[in-house]
């Protein structure tokens, strides 16, 4: 008789295999810290230079030197963003989501660092500040800014429902970066990637595993804020789930808008210095 997936028996040492120890996959260890203590003092006497409001259901660009600080702010009610960035002059590089999850863990706050893609693979930005980091992980083993999910698009929505949507995060990222680039949309697409969700609750069953989100729990002015390591062209889409307590990719959730806000600091925070890229030779060898 062919068993069905799931009914095949357990081996004699399922148990002892399941208590294996766990080892971390990537150990930090190694890695610099970031100096906190130097990027809180640089703040002294910094001066705000520029703001960008992101309009509910839609997605804005914004630039941002290195050496200078940005932050997400919400500003009127319970709102979910996603980021994207890349380096200034070099759409190539690009904040690599799953290798931030590798080295910080599925859900990012003060300290961690948004890494870039293959091969530069060097700290883009470092988180500075987190408002919502009193949040840690609930009961259901959700958390906050994750690094798990994608970004809700047109595709999957279409696959699922069979209809279209044009709000969807994608959507309004590929807008803003065309409009910003001032190139087709088809042309910046690609270009677009997986997202850091700002201000998202976030985790996986227990039981199935599954990738679930439930209410933000932001407030009006709670911020995650970012110090700039290289020359950074960032895009917030202010998504469409609103919070993200019932559903995203529709206009049925209350939705609000998100501000981002640029400060130059008088100085750089002391013995800071911009990242090169990564320093690997590219052979790949033989």
């Amino acid at each position: 008789m062919k068993l069905e997936k799931g009914e095949l028996p357990e081996p004699l040492d399922a148990e002892a295999r399941r208590r294996v120890s766990p080892v971390i996959c990537y150990p930090v260890n190694s890695l610099a810290p970031p100096d906190l203590a130097a990027y809180r003092a640089a703040r002294e006497g910094w001066q705000k230079v520029d703001e960008v409001i992101v309009p509910p259901r839609d997605a804005r660009c914004f630039a941002v030197p290195a050496g200078c600080f940005f932050r997400i702010v919400s500003v009127e009610g319970p709102q979910v963003g996603d980021l994207n960035l890349w380096a200034a002059n070099d759409l190539n590089e690009r904040f690599f989501s799953g290798k931030t999850r590798a080295l910080h863990g599925t859900h990012l706050s003060t300290g961690d660092r948004l890494w870039s893609s293959l091969p530069y693979l060097r700290p883009m930005a470092t988180i500075t500040q987190d408002t919502l980091d009193w949040y840690g992980f609930d009961a259901w083993g959700g958390s906050v800014h994750d690094v798990i999910g994608t970004r809700c698009d047109p595709y999957t929505h279409r696959l699922l429902s069979g209809h279209d949507y044009h709000h969807c995060c994608h959507s309004n990222l590929t807008r803003a970066l065309a409009h910003h680039l001032s190139r087709p949309r088809d042309m910046v697409e690609p270009a677009v990637h997986d997202v850091l969700n700002v201000f998202m609750c976030t985790g996986f069953t227990r039981g199935t595993g599954q990738y679930f989100m439930k209410a933000s729990p932001v407030r009006p002015g709670d911020f995650l804020e970012f110090f700039a390591e290289i020359d950074l062209l960032g895009a917030l889409s202010a998504c469409p789930g609103g919070d993200c307590s019932a559903e995203h990719s529709s206009d049925t959730a209350a939705c609000h808008p998100l501000l981002v806000e640029l400060f130059r600091p008088m100085t750089p925070p002391e013995g800071w210095t911009s990242p090169t890229r990564n320093s690997y030779s590219g052979e790949h060898g033989d």
